[in-house]
């Protein structure tokens, strides 16, 4: 954490602090610390290494303005959310059942899949997967790749 008014790194959309926001506030008050809400989105903006609430929230409109034409999946990387894609190469149908926000701007996502996946191309072996942890960014793209180059997980 800094104590600028800037920070250099990603800044999730609004919609996302605010929730942010809502979850420590819900939290601390079950744990009997009552915090305003504007206290709530002073927190998260320093968590950010911003000043406030409202440099933080420039900075993300700055950045939600800068992706703009860039498909941007991660308001729907939450825990519960069906998603469909592919894993290594396999088509795929399930429920998030976890999420976490890396400094770096993506996301860790655990996945279980509504039918396990198989993950070998041999004729004569079979390894299934059930769930899988895996990062992902904005776009629900993981920037690990296959052997022939295709990302290891692609949400759609």
């Amino acid at each position: 954490m800094t104590n600028s008014n800037t920070s250099s790194g990603y800044v999730p959309d609004g919609t996302i602090l605010k929730q942010q926001a809502k979850r420590l506030r819900t939290h601390l008050t079950g744990s009997g610390q009552d915090i305003s809400h504007a206290a709530a989105l002073e927190t998260v903006a320093h968590q950010y290494g911003y000043k406030d609430w409202n440099t933080l929230s420039a900075a993300s409109l700055n950045q939600s303005e800068a992706r703009a034409g860039t498909p941007d999946m991660s308001n729907h990387f939450q825990v519960g959310n069906w998603v469909k894609g592919a894993f290594m190469g396999k088509p795929f149908t399930g429920e998030i059942l976890g999420v976490q926000l890396h400094v770096s701007g993506s996301y860790g996502l655990t996945i279980r899949f509504d039918e396990p996946v198989d993950v070998v191309e041999f004729e004569s072996f079979s390894s299934m997967r059930s769930r899988v942890n895996v990062r992902v960014n904005g776009n629900g793209v993981s920037p690990k790749k296959r052997s022939d180059g295709t990302p290891y997980l692609v949400l759609h």
